[in-house]
């Protein structure tokens, strides 16, 4: 059994050491710019690859008792892409799922850190991620059958930072929040939804990856407890939970289920014995592609997760009930 992490060290300024070897592990809080050109071997690489195989993603999710809304920016290099969608929770029904494809270099703006703005910006497509640099966030999108004005933070709990290093690749970083508090409003063809009251939390990657890459992730957020799992590319190093404001490294992560049919019940824990949840989907977001030097299988479903989590296997465990959040399966060739 995997012995738990009860607390984090706080996160560096930088992801490199004077010597340029990085500084590998799970931090709280945010890290500054993070640049990989400087990088030491083994893990350095020449420009022409990083090119290729500097992957960027940044993901916000937006959850009321009415709706839950994704939108995520994607800088793969030598190309971009972005999608959003709205999912009515009341009747099940995906209003809005919209995905953009954008031209290399133009389209996309990613931020270097989390700290900083990303935007999409295509004809007929304009999404802004913004901060205020002290914690808080706007989310400003306007695209087909769906806009989205939404404000968000700050976190009333820290910041988890992760980096590691990444097989047939070199290394990744990852900074994700548990919920913020959530104003706003989202507008789809048929309804608008009132975003106050609610919660958004966010997914911000960076790294080197391998051309084949592929994961299986949950997440879900409440002001008082929130969690982020991962197996896969990126082994056990982004697994935490938030837990009254504390945030408490996790061990490896197994997701239990039928490929076979995505949309029925997931087995999800931890093999720290701290997490143990049944997820039910709802519904889901597919995007499945083949091109010529390229392919991705992708399914996100939206649901809910019951089960318990505790903040040490010798704790008291906390009920999960019927928490609003995502999974995800998704493969990559890029």
């Amino acid at each position: 059994m995997t012995e738990p992490i009860l607390s984090l060290p706080a996160a560096p300024a930088s992801l490199l050491a004077a010597d340029g070897q990085p500084l590998f592990g799970r931090y709280a809080g945010q890290v500054g710019n993070i640049d990989w050109s400087q990088l030491a071997a083994p893990f350095s690489r020449g420009a022409l690859w990083r090119r290729f195989h500097h992957k960027r993603w940044h993901y916000v999710a937006l959850c009321t008792e009415q709706v839950f809304c994704a939108v995520a920016i994607v800088d793969l290099g030598w190309t971009s892409t972005a999608f959003a969608y709205a999912f009515e929770r009341r009747d099940g029904d995906m209003l809005a799922n919209f995905s953009q494809d954008g031209l290399p270099l133009v389209s996309a703006k990613l931020a270097n850190h989390a700290g900083e703005s990303s935007r999409f910006k295509t004809k007929g497509c304009d999404i802004g991620i913004d901060t205020n640099g002290a914690g808080s966030y706007e989310l400003a999108l306007r695209c087909d059958y769906l806009e989205v004005d939404a404000s968000f933070g700050p976190s009333p709990a820290p910041l988890l930072l992760a980096t590691g290093p990444i097989a047939h690749g070199s290394v990744h970083a990852t900074q994700k929040s548990s919920a913020m508090p959530l104003r706003g409003e989202v507008r789809t063809w048929r309804e608008e939804f009132k975003l106050d009251g609610g919660v958004a939390s966010f997914d911000y990657s960076n790294g080197l990856l391998a051309r084949n890459t592929a994961w299986r992730w949950a997440s879900a957020h409440s002001m008082e407890l929130g969690f982020n799992l991962q197996a896969g590319y990126f082994g056990d190093h982004e697994n935490a939970l938030w837990l009254d404001g504390d945030l408490i490294a996790l061990g490896p992560a197994h997701f239990l289920y039928d490929k076979k049919d995505l949309l029925s019940p997931w087995h999800i824990f931890t093999e720290d014995d701290m997490l143990d949840l049944t997820f039910t989907p709802e519904g889901a977001r597919r995007d499945n592609r083949k091109m010529m030097v390229a392919a991705s299988r992708y399914l996100q479903p939206i649901g809910t997760f019951s089960g318990w989590v505790r903040a040490a296997p010798d704790q008291p465990k906390r009920m999960v009930t019927q928490m609003m959040g995502v999974t995800e399966d998704h493969s990559s060739r890029w």
